[in-house]
């Protein structure tokens, strides 16, 4: 199934999203199961990230926000380092979080700036 245009173009997108080390990472998946693998690039990467309406760093700003919500903070941490390498500032990642905290709560917000500023140190690093 790796054969169809969705899979390619979800590749693609990995490609500018992800660094190596964390698509190395989420090879995991695809060891337990081949077919949600398929799914994760295919659908979630191809079909949904690969359509033009929206620029990549429109689609991050509402991942990134919807992540907050739900709470999925280790995919929060995938997706930081995602938006940065897609040209977003620690500033614009900043004031997505302080926008979600009236809507999903402090605790949520705070987890979520923890998270950033762990993501901001490893960059500043570099």
């Amino acid at each position: 199934m790796e054969n169809n245009n969705s899979y390619e173009t979800g590749a693609e997108v990995m490609d500018q999203l992800f660094s190596k080390e964390t698509q190395n990472y989420m090879q995991h998946i695809k060891e337990i199961s081949p077919d949600f693998w398929d799914m994760i690039v295919s659908f979630g990467f191809g079909d949904l990230y690969g359509r033009t309406a929206l620029t990549l760093v429109q689609r991050e700003y509402i991942t990134l926000t919807s992540l907050i919500t739900q709470g999925a903070f280790d995919q929060l941490r995938v997706h930081f380092h995602a938006s940065l390498k897609i040209g977003m500032s620690q500033q614009e990642i900043i004031e997505i979080i302080i926008q979600c905290a009236g809507y999903v709560g402090f605790p949520k917000a705070v987890h979520a700036m923890g998270i950033a500023r762990d993501v901001f140190k490893s960059y500043e690093a570099v």
